[in-house]
C-alpha cells in the first residue's frame, strides 16, 4: 500500500488544492492531506478549523484522510508510513521553491519520493492569499473554493466587519 502525504497550510483549501488531492487519490492507495499547524504565515483559520474545512471538501474521496502536524514534514511522513510527498505546482515560481524543498526533503528522508502534480490550467492563478483578499473585499470566490470554504470565509469577514 502506497501512502502519500500532501502537506500544506491550506488556509484555506482552494479548488486548486482539491484538484491536486483528487489526482493524487487516483494514483496512490491512501493520501493524507496533512495540515501544518505552525507555518510562518499570518493564518486566518486555526489548524482545527482548516482540518474541518478540508475534511468536508474531500468527503467524497474514500482514500483521502485529513490530519494536522507540527513537526518536520519528513518526520511526519515517516511517522505515518508515507513513501511519497505530493506537492502542487501552479507556475514556474512554484517550481523553484518545490525543487529546493524536494532536495532538502530527500536529504532528510531519502526513502520518500517527492511527486509534483501540476495544477489544472483553470486553477493556476489560485492562491489561498488571493482568495482571502478577494473574500475580505466582498468579491466573488465561488469558482475558487469549495462551498464550505466560501461560507466560512464570508462568516469570518462578516464578523470582522461587525466588530
Amino acid at each position: 500500500m502506497v501512502v502519500a502525504v500532501y502537506p500544506g497550510s491550506f488556509d484555506p483549501i482552494t479548488l486548486g488544492h482539491l484538484d491536486v488531492a483528487r489526482r493524487a487519490a487516483s494514483i496512490f492507495d491512501q493520501v493524507v492531506v496533512a495540515i501544518y499547524d505552525r507555518p510562518l504565515k499570518n493564518l486566518l483559520f486555526s489548524a482545527q478549523q482548516r482540518a474541518a474545512l478540508v475534511r468536508e471538501a474531500v468527503a467524497d474521496l474514500p482514500n483521502v484522510r485529513v490530519d494536522t502536524y507540527s513537526e518536520l514534514t519528513t518526520s511526519y511522513a515517516r511517522r505515518v508510513g508515507a513513501k511519497v510527498i505530493v506537492r502542487g505546482l501552479r507556475a514556474a515560481t512554484d517550481f523553484e521553491n518545490e525543487f529546493q524543498m524536494a532536495h532538502i526533503n530527500h536529504r532528510l528522508l531519502p526513502s520518500v519520493q517527492v511527486v509534483c502534480l501540476m495544477a489544472n490550467q483553470e486553477h493556476t492563478f489560485l492562491s489561498s492569499s488571493a482568495v482571502k483578499e478577494i473574500a475580505a473585499l466582498g468579491g466573488p470566490i465561488s469558482d475558487m473554493v469549495p462551498p464550505v470554504v466560501e461560507r466560512a470565509l464570508r462568516a469570518v469577514y462578516l464578523e470582522r466587519k461587525g466588530q
